[in-house]
């Protein structure tokens, strides 16, 4: 698992009008936050795990290489950049994850003797349910 500290100073806020809760309040106030990361320019990111979540992202990434991510979730600024940055640690998490390589295995002497016993008495059951031919 790799693990991936952003530095603030890659990162560059942006704020709009919101569209979440807060009634006329998000009619007059900036609270929505917009976080613009570029994954090309980033000082703590290597070249090879670059491309790796170029990859990986490449439905997120803007042509120049921009992760955007919004939030309006909160009525409050400072927390909707909270939240910003912690979906990116999130989303980049997420894409450096590498899934554990599956062992094939096979089932042991008993639960296939166990299988067969149960395939048994569930044909059993269902013939008995059948007609009695003569």
């Amino acid at each position: 698992m790799i693990h991936l500290q952003i530095p603030f100073s890659e990162m560059e806020f942006t704020y709009a009008r919101s569209r979440g809760p807060g009634g006329q309040n998000v009619n007059r106030t900036n609270s929505a936050a917009i976080l613009r990361w570029n994954l090309w320019n980033s000082q703590v990111v290597s070249a090879e795990l670059k491309e790796k979540l170029a990859m990986k992202l490449h439905g997120k990434l803007t042509e120049e290489g921009d992760l955007i991510i919004r939030s309006d979730v909160h009525r409050d600024q400072d927390q909707n950049r909270s939240e910003c940055i912690k979906r990116l640690h999130e989303t980049l998490r997420k894409a450096l994850f590498v899934p554990k390589k599956r062992i094939a295995t096979k089932p042991t002497k008993s639960s296939q003797r166990k299988r067969l016993e149960t395939k048994k008495i569930h044909s059993e059951t269902k013939s008995l349910r059948q007609k009695v031919r003569t």
